[in-house]
């Protein structure tokens, strides 16, 4: 691990939540994806198996809601030797899956929900129907049901300490990455660069939400980079 510096911003206490990090892969003008938004490749076959790496190495990998219902990833460690390491250690083959949506629509032959040996767990509002929220707990999902319009990120985080999570990897998309690092949430952003341009007004930025003025921005220290054999770059930032 990189050494750190203590924030000057107001965060939560890291006690009282898991070290988080955000991991996301853009071109070189900051998409995350074309206008499309049909989960364009970005990253090199190198990069992926990055990701992988982080995935095996963290307690939940947590996505927002129109990245579960748009691209319903499996947020699975693809690598079968990663997932023997995992066991070996004492762990599920899989991180736990996250899911952070305000209304949770998911199907019932969703990869999140069926793919890979791992716990699920939801965090949603009641715009959620009672009756999808039971069928996922009998699912063996656990529901965590906020009364807000959307969902209280900070008492998420404060729950899944609670669960033991540890250490959180966050693979957007970019309006649940804005909010959390707008909360001051994020202890690391680790961004792959990719050698290409997508441009396009619509098209998902890494960080989306409401926006911030520039006296507000959120300061960044790069503690790390990496240039790969195909142009693409990976930058390493604390937020602490």
């Amino acid at each position: 691990m990189f050494s750190q510096d203590l924030c000057t911003c107001v965060r939560m206490d890291t006690t009282m939540r898991p070290f988080t990090f955000i991991n996301v892969a853009v071109t070189a003008d900051g998409k995350m994806d074309t206008i499309e938004r049909r989960g364009a490749a970005i990253s090199s076959v190198w990069d992926k198996a990055r990701v992988d790496r982080l995935r095996a190495e963290a307690d939940a990998v947590m996505v927002g809601g129109r990245t579960l219902l748009d691209e319903d990833p499996k947020l699975t460690v693809r690598s079968d030797a990663l997932r023997t390491e995992r066991v070996a250690n004492g762990l599920t083959p899989n991180p736990v899956k996250v899911g952070v949506v305000t209304r949770a629509e998911l199907k019932p032959d969703s990869d999140f929900l069926n793919v890979g040996q791992a716990r699920v767990v939801i965090f949603t509002t009641n715009q959620t129907s009672s009756i999808q929220i039971e069928l996922l707990r009998s699912r063996g999902v656990d529901v965590f049901v906020h009364e807000n319009p959307r969902v209280d990120l900070v008492k998420a985080l404060g729950m899944l300490h609670e669960l033991g999570v540890k250490r959180l990897m966050v693979e957007g998309g970019g309006t649940l990455n804005f909010e959390l690092l707008r909360l001051g949430l994020v202890d690391e952003l680790t961004m792959y660069v990719a050698p290409m341009i997508f441009g396009g007004e619509s098209a998902p930025t890494a960080a989306a939400g409401s926006g911030l003025a520039r006296s507000a921005a959120v300061p960044l220290k790069l503690i790390g980079s990496e240039v790969h054999e195909d142009g693409g770059v990976v930058l390493q930032y604390s937020l602490r």
